[in-house]
């Protein structure tokens, strides 16, 4: 099967993970790659990461020190990266040859670096490991090019303390888009600088809000765009109402590295929408907070995220590289740090060690991950344009909550570019 415009239904099988466990793959031998590859001489094998940045640079080296030690004769060198700066990186790396033995990579990207020939087919991976749809998102024709890392969800934060002093009931699983604009009208304070919430307005927020709405965003076949639509206005507005009204505007620092972060953890933010990565990085603060499955308008909808990883085709060490990979996606150290972390949640079989995740601890409603499972949107994927695409929505929606244009021109501009890619 290849992947090609639309997302994988498999990935969507995930939410299994929660009442169930899943096993499966591609092989059963659990010895693939050696641990070096030159007949036992070192090697070190180089790995470009975005998963760590911002938190998690220390988790990331536990796991790697785990690895070096039960494999002395492979180094690995890590090279982090910001998000916002990683895939520039990652593709002027491709074009010049210089990209590095294992990468990081999002699951909407998968296709189009398969396509292009720079992943490796990775054989002999121990499938019994993995949860079997995360492994089966990163596989074409039937072989495995890349390896989940993790999987994830977005889930709306909010500090108790705030709605306690506003004399608010906490949000629910049954609260709608109206619940929580009311809730954010009434916590918003700009004269002590609160803010009652905070949703990025771009690309990632957007189509997962069309479906909230009842809409989607690409047509069934994926040859066209679908979100110009009653249900895509009214997504886009829901966005781009927010700003300037109950969240700050760009001109107010509004998506500028790690703003809204700072704002929720210094007490000035109310409600927040970020991913269950970021409860590593909140911790314990000096108020209380919690979180809740994401407010819908006609339905449920929450993004389902996978990151990935894959062994360059040009790697000269392409057996300890692997190795290095399936301990990253696959190890105990890896689900152990991960859990214990609050750093996503591990692409692992083990429902033993995956139902521990309740039990770490802040934000104590960590079964709202879980619940959020229930219904879930997954990022529409249209190989080498992706970027193009993503661009270009987040561009769009950006002008029209800047007032330079009106909600309904930005869809038609986006509708008319994304289109265009799709031809």
């Amino acid at each position: 099967m290849r992947h090609h415009v639309r997302a994988s239904a498999a990935l969507a099988a995930v939410a299994a993970l929660a009442l169930a466990g899943c096993s499966g793959g591609t092989s059963s031998d659990p010895t693939s790659g050696a641990s070096s590859d030159a007949g036992g001489e070192p090697v070190t094998i180089t790995y470009s990461n975005f998963i760590s940045n911002g938190g998690n640079e220390d988790n990331l080296a536990t796991i790697v020190d785990a690895f070096e030690k039960e494999n002395p004769d492979i180094t690995v060198d890590v090279q982090t990266l910001p998000y916002t700066d990683y895939f520039t990186a990652l593709q002027t790396d491709l074009a010049g040859g210089t990209v590095a033995d294992v990468f990081d990579m999002e699951y909407s990207g998968y296709a189009a670096l398969q396509q292009s020939g720079v992943l490796a087919q990775l054989d002999g991976v121990d499938g019994s490991k993995y949860a079997t749809s995360l492994l089966d998102a990163y596989q074409t024709d039937g072989a495995q090019y890349a390896l989940p890392s993790s999987f994830s969800t977005v889930v709306l934060f909010y500090n108790k303390d705030l709605f306690d002093a506003a004399g608010l009931d906490y949000p629910t699983s049954d609260w709608t888009w109206a619940d929580e604009k009311a809730a954010a009208e009434k916590l918003t304070d700009t004269a002590a600088g609160v803010w009652g919430d905070y949703q990025p307005i771009g690309y990632h927020e957007y189509f997962k809000t069309v479906a909230q709405a009842g809409g989607q965003f690409l047509s069934d076949d994926g040859s066209s765009t679908a979100f110009n639509s009653p249900e895509g206005l009214a997504a886009a507005s829901w966005l781009v109402d927010k700003s300037g009204t109950v969240m700050p505007t760009a001109e107010q620092g509004a998506g500028t590295a790690d703003f809204d972060t700072n704002l929720f953890t210094s007490g000035k933010l109310a409600m927040w929408h970020t991913g269950i990565w970021m409860f590593g990085v909140v911790g314990e603060q000096d108020f209380a907070w919690d979180v809740a499955v994401e407010p819908g308008d006609t339905q449920k909808a929450s993004v389902l995220f996978s990151n990935g990883v894959g062994v360059s085709a040009t790697s000269e060490h392409k057996a300890a590289a692997q190795k290095w990979a399936e301990f990253l996606t696959s190890s105990s150290t890896m689900a152990d740090v991960r859990i214990k972390g609050g750093w996503e949640l591990p692409p692992i079989s083990d429902q033993t060690a995956l139902q521990g995740y309740l039990t770490q601890g802040t934000p104590d409603n960590r079964q709202a991950v879980f619940d959020s499972l229930d219904a879930t949107v997954l990022p529409p994927s249209i190989g080498d344009n992706q970027a193009q695409m993503q661009d270009i929505v987040t561009e769009k929606l950006g002008e029209a909550a800047a007032g330079r244009m009106s909600v309904q021109d930005a869809l038609d501009q986006a509708q008319a570019a994304v289109d265009k890619l799709l031809k």
